[in-house]
């Protein structure tokens, strides 16, 4: 792995970080998209994120592909 690809990834950690630390509410719409499915039944309660987790492949695979 490239040491130059690593550090990218540090600073697009950094990046996310600082924006979550000073604007909490930035992702809220993150894991609310029509896609994610939600259901509750009495005490179990089940999450999937599709919508969320295909957006977020498509992003990363994009941002590899203009690295490359």
């Amino acid at each position: 792995m490239n040491p130059k690809f690593i550090i990218y990834i540090g600073i697009a950690i950094l990046l996310v970080g600082l924006i979550l630390h000073f604007f909490p509410n930035a992702f809220k719409w993150f894991g609310n998209l029509p896609g994610d499915f939600k259901n509750k039944d009495g005490n179990v309660r089940f999450y999937f994120p599709l919508m969320s987790m295909l957006i977020i492949s498509i992003v990363i695979s994009l941002i590899i592909r203009l690295f490359r």
